[in-house]
């Protein structure tokens, strides 16, 4: 077999590409809808959040079954908004996502049992977890110290008239990170769990 047979069984992109569609089947109207609403959603909720879009009204803007993928789209991304409440920019986000979400979601009641168990994981973190962050971050700070004292001993023998500002070594800099990362995952496996409870709702 020359070449050129070979060539005619080597089949194009284009081929393959119409046959994995073929494979596939119909398109359903519940993936149409879904391609074309779920991304409509998303900027409504991206325009929420940046100028104040007022959700509600947007929405009434669509058929019912639009209406419902708009919806979820809306929400994926308000929900990806809410975050621990670190800084006050983070409460803020919070809550307008929060707000966002409940105007979106017919069943309000529900919508704020979830938010009443995430308020009380934002009361938590920032009451007693602000209080245990700082007690790591003084504990991290007391056994750094120690220890780069310990190496700064055993090099030249001692420490006297040295001053080492331990809380701008990037070591300790890093660890840092990497405790207090830890510490939130605790909240954020808690909160992702709310989230999901969220999505769910109608």
């Amino acid at each position: 077999m020359n070449l050129e047979d070979e060539g005619n069984h080597i089949k194009s992109a284009r081929e393959i590409a119409m046959e994995k569609v073929a494979e596939m089947g119909e398109v359903t109207e519940e993936e149409r809808l879904s391609w074309k609403y779920l991304p409509e959603g998303e900027r409504l909720a991206a325009s929420y959040l940046k100028k104040d879009a007022n959700l509600a009204a947007e929405l009434a803007k669509y058929d019912a079954k639009a209406a419902a993928y708009v919806s979820r789209g809306a929400s994926a991304i308000l929900l990806r908004n809410i975050d621990l409440p670190s800084t006050e920019l983070a409460r803020k986000n919070n809550k307008k996502a929060m707000e966002g979400i409940k105007a979106l979601k017919q069943d309000k009641v529900a919508v704020e049992n979830v938010f009443s168990k995430i308020r009380n994981i934002f009361k938590h973190y920032a009451e007693q977890g602000e209080s245990q962050r700082r007690q790591a971050y003084e504990q991290l700070k007391a056994e750094f110290s120690a220890k780069v004292q310990e190496a700064i001993k055993k090099q030249l023998g001692t420490v006297v008239g040295l001053n080492i500002d331990i809380e701008n070594q990037p070591q300790f800099q890093e660890e840092w990170r990497r405790v207090r990362q830890q510490f939130d995952a605790q909240y954020l496996a808690l909160l992702n769990e709310y989230k999901q409870e969220l999505m769910a709702i109608a």
